[in-house]
């Protein structure tokens, strides 16, 4: 029989390939296709999941690989495109695709009538094909560029209902806040090329082992680098863009929060991690800024109301918690949490699109009883919330626990101390909607709701699955389990930096991080479910603690003063300057001298011949007389 040459990691490219295609398809074609050019985008993602398992088969049978084709050549300088298929890019190739194509089907039934519905599916595939190009470049120009199409998608989605001014105004904050540390990210990635010549990611970390870049650049380097990362995944105090961004529709949400933007931060700080790790004190920057948001995050998560917004804040804290662990050198704990919290926390969102699709209601004061109209919804939702909680023998149990074990082993007693504090927060904050959503006295207003149709109870089913098992990846059975190469026992030994290393189940540990979660649960279900302990006493007693975190500590309102004060101001000055000295001097101003002197020197042309003969003969003597002053 022939042989037949199956897909390997050399056909990558084809995985975010295929969604770009669909959206020039459904841009050009959309409205003549069934479903508006909905199921090209969901085939696309659909086939790329399919091609994701060929790329890690082949990666897993031989090694990491390259592959590049020249773009253009610039004197000395030659760039190209190119991918890394490694085991790093290949996780996230597997998160993505994953995430996206449940998310992409749920949509068909949340989306059903909207009037841009082939749009929406358009965006949908050109967000996961530039978040697909994105962890496959190889080098940092392509990096950037595929980075700032994730942030035009952004845009593009959360200001999908453009019509609402809420949600024009949320798109613009997402973009211009990100903007800020995306200027960091070009700057950084500029630097590395003025020192180097070159925009390949392995020759620059390589230069930076060897000792290449003086310390001080280096460091600067890595700073702005996570500048951008701090954008991008919403770290402190560029985090403010990201409650917003609820605003678009909930699925955007759970593709935004769970895969695509900002894991895109989380991301880069571990692709380029060999930078942080010889840059002195970068990852010091990185542990300090990722703990005050997973503080930040955890703490205002507790007393929002809006059920997406709730969720928004958790991601904030979640997020807060991997760079944690990455600045604590955790690099493949962190991965591992961000891989199980994109299922989890996707599943969050889409539980709640759920309850919002069939109760028209975000505020989950107006909700309760809801399991009992939405079983399937109810059920996911509670799986998704235990697995963020971190109980076992949940995903995010297994995940958690990694990372704590890094930080506790690299940060000071009070750096783990409050990670701690941040996990039992974790545990109270999601405790809080689903007690207050699915159980307790079902309201009338609501006895309308109902459980939502197959289409998107199917991807949830899918998501809880997955959040159920994705934490068993770390246990050296799984390799062989499944008959894979004898290396490869684990999550552990299928990424990391410098050598394998084997699951190390940390008894006490596990013992008293469940312990928190639980006596966190616990507290939860005495507040929110049985009201042993009022709310409102809570919030009466913490009066000035409640008023600050429900103002979001503040920093929308001190943005908006920096906007209103400084940067308006030094517009309006600059707006002066243009208007008085560029417009009115510099370019008006010539033209009305030149307009003048022409009015002027109009009345020596008069076409008479004596005015000529006087000029000349005064011409003349002026001419005769000067020569002989100089003689």
């Amino acid at each position: 029989m022939p042989s037949i040459n199956l897909p390997g990691m050399e056909w990558a490219w084809l995985i975010p390939g295929l969604s770009l295609l669909a959206f020039a398809i459904i841009v050009f074609l959309g409205k003549r296709l069934p479903g508006k050019g909905s199921y090209v985008a969901i085939t696309a993602i659909g086939l790329g999941f399919i091609l994701f398992w060929f790329v890690l088969k082949d990666l897993l049978y031989s090694r990491p690989a390259t592959f590049n084709v020249t773009w253009f050549d610039v004197s000395k300088y030659s760039l190209k495109w190119g991918m890394i298929i490694d085991p790093l890019s290949v996780l996230m190739l597997g998160v993505v695709t994953s995430v996206a194509f449940a998310i992409q089907v749920y949509s068909l039934g949340y989306m059903k009538g909207d009037p841009r519905f082939g749009w929406y599916f358009a965006v949908q595939a050109l967000f996961a094909a530039s978040m697909l190009g994105l962890v496959l470049a190889d080098n940092f120009l392509l990096l950037y560029i595929t980075w700032e199409l994730v942030g035009i998608c952004s845009y593009l989605l959360i200001g999908f209902w453009y019509e609402r001014r809420s949600a024009a105004e949320a798109a613009k904050k997402a973009f211009v806040t990100t903007r800020l540390g995306d200027v960091g990210l070009l700057i950084g990635i500029l630097i590395l090329f003025k020192q180097l010549g070159t925009f390949d990611m392995s020759t620059i970390f390589q230069a930076a082992q060897r000792g290449d870049i003086s310390a001080g650049i280096l460091t600067l380097v890595a700073i702005l680098i996570f500048l951008g990362a701090m954008g991008k995944s919403a770290q402190f105090p560029l985090h403010v863009w990201l409650p917003d961004a609820m605003e678009g529709p909930t699925p955007v949400s759970a593709l935004i929060h769970a895969a695509t933007m900002v894991a895109a931060g989380v991301y880069l700080v571990a692709r380029s991690f060999p930078l942080f790790e010889v840059a002195p004190y970068a990852l010091d920057v990185v542990a300090i800024i990722g703990l005050l948001t997973t503080l930040i995050g955890s703490t205002l998560a507790l007393v929002m109301t809006d059920l997406k917004r709730i969720i928004a804040y958790s991601t904030i804290s979640k997020l807060g918690f991997m760079m944690l662990a990455l600045g604590s050198g955790g690099y493949a704990a962190a991965m591992l949490y961000l891989m199980t919290h994109a299922f989890f926390k996707a599943l969050l969102f889409l539980g709640a699109g759920s309850v919002i699709h069939s109760t028209g209601k975000q505020d989950i004061r107006e909700m309760g009883g809801l399991w009992r109209k939405m079983p399937v919804t109810a059920v996911t939702f509670i799986v998704a919330a235990i697995a963020l909680a971190g109980l076992p023998p949940l995903s995010g149990f297994f995940s958690k626990d990694e990372a704590l074990i890094a930080i506790r082993d690299a940060q000071s007693p009070v750096v783990y101390l409050l990670a701690l504090v941040a996990v039992f927060l974790s545990a109270l904050y999601v405790a809080r909607p689903a007690f207050v959503v699915f159980f307790g006295r079902l309201k009338p207003e609501n006895a309308h709701a109902h459980e939502s149709p197959p289409v998107m109870t199917v991807p949830m089913m899918a998501l809880a699955f997955m959040s159920i098992i994705s934490g068993f990846f770390v246990f050296n059975w799984v390799g062989p389990l499944f008959g894979l190469p004898a290396q490869f026992k684990g999550f552990g030994a299928f990424l990391f930096l410098e050598h394998p290393e084997a699951f190390h189940f940390d008894v006490m540990l596990a013992v008293y991080s469940t312990l928190i979660a639980i006596a966190a649960l616990g507290l939860g279900w005495t507040i929110y479910h049985k009201g042993l302990i009022s709310p409102a006493s809570i919030m009466e007693r913490f009066a000035g603690v409640h008023r600050v975190l429900v103002n979001k500590f503040y920093m929308d309102d001190f943005y908006q003063a920096i906007i209103n004060r400084v940067v308006l101001a030094f517009s309006n000055l600059v707006a002066l300057f243009d208007r008085r000295v560029v417009n009115d001097t510099g370019v008006n101003g010539t033209a009305n001298l030149t307009a003048f002197a022409g009015y002027r020197l109009r009345y020596h042309e008069t076409g008479k011949f004596y005015d000529y003969a006087l000029a000349i003969a005064l011409g003349t003597t002026l001419i005769v007389i000067v020569a002989f002053l100089v003689t």
